[in-house]
């Protein structure tokens, strides 16, 4: 499979001349790869669990905490009981499920409107999805909801399940199942750490653009620790993750 997978984007800058599709599929089998390569460790669940690493994130989450991990925190401040789905909940997952286009429709966009800026732009969010997809690799973290529901960590609702489950009703599950290809990978979060590459290159593009961007990122990071999906120390990873793609960049 990785044989395969990687070696089809350069297969096709030498199979075509370069235009804005081309552009568009060398990034979606790069995208394809990446997606391949993420749900891989998944492939032998047994294997994976014997790697897993649970107490480290919530050790430092707990001091940043000040002895509670933020995500314990918020969910007894702002949520109701097991299966409650409020106002503000239902909101927080929409703002988790657009993730699935935010980094997507940036390179897009940027493709559009600013295609001298798609070659940078693309590589560097390329980059940040690879690079978090070997940490996954060497090092599997469980998040929040699965240290909550086995006992490691104070219960934890995975907010967003019961969400889903509140709003599209049958079609949850296999809307579900058709994302969760590797529930065991939490460090770093390439949630917050692509949108963060997104609103950088959003503002490559414009001031406007790129308030747009941060705004949409810093909501995604509050959902992410709110709704159990990640702990703040994943986020301090990814953003990590991140800045140090970009600085690379600058250097490359």
């Amino acid at each position: 499979m990785s044989a395969l997978a990687w070696q089809a984007p350069y297969a096709l800058t030498l199979a075509l001349p370069r235009t804005r599709l081309r552009d568009a599929g060398v990034y979606a089998l790069q995208m394809h790869a990446y997606v391949a390569h993420y749900e891989m460790p998944n492939d032998d669940p047994e294997a994976l669990l014997r790697r897993l690493r649970v107490d480290y994130p919530i050790k430092v989450d707990r001091a940043l905490g000040g002895g509670v991990a933020p995500t314990v925190r918020l969910q007894r401040t702002l949520g109701g009981g097991e299966g409650v789905v409020r106002r503000h909940d239902l909101w927080l997952s929409w703002v988790h499920w657009s993730w699935f286009f935010f980094p997507h429709s940036t390179a897009a966009y940027v493709l559009w409107k600013h295609p001298e800026r798609f070659p940078r732009a693309a590589g560097q969010l390329a980059a940040t999805f690879d690079l978090g997809c070997i940490v996954y690799w060497a090092l599997p973290t469980a998040p929040p909801w699965w240290a909550g529901k086995n006992g490691n960590l104070e219960p934890v609702r995975r907010i967003m399940v019961d969400a889903g489950e509140h709003y599209w009703g049958r079609l949850w599950r296999p809307l579900y199942d058709s994302l969760a290809g590797n529930p065991l990978a939490a460090m770093p979060s390439l949630h917050f750490g692509t949108s963060v590459m997104a609103a950088h290159v959003l503002s490559d593009v414009g001031r406007g653009h790129g308030a747009l961007g941060w705004a949409y990122t810093g909501a995604l990071g509050f959902a992410l620790v709110y709704l159990g999906e990640h702990y703040v120390v994943d986020l301090l990873a990814g953003l990590a993750l991140a800045e140090a793609v970009r600085l690379g960049a600058q250097r490359l």
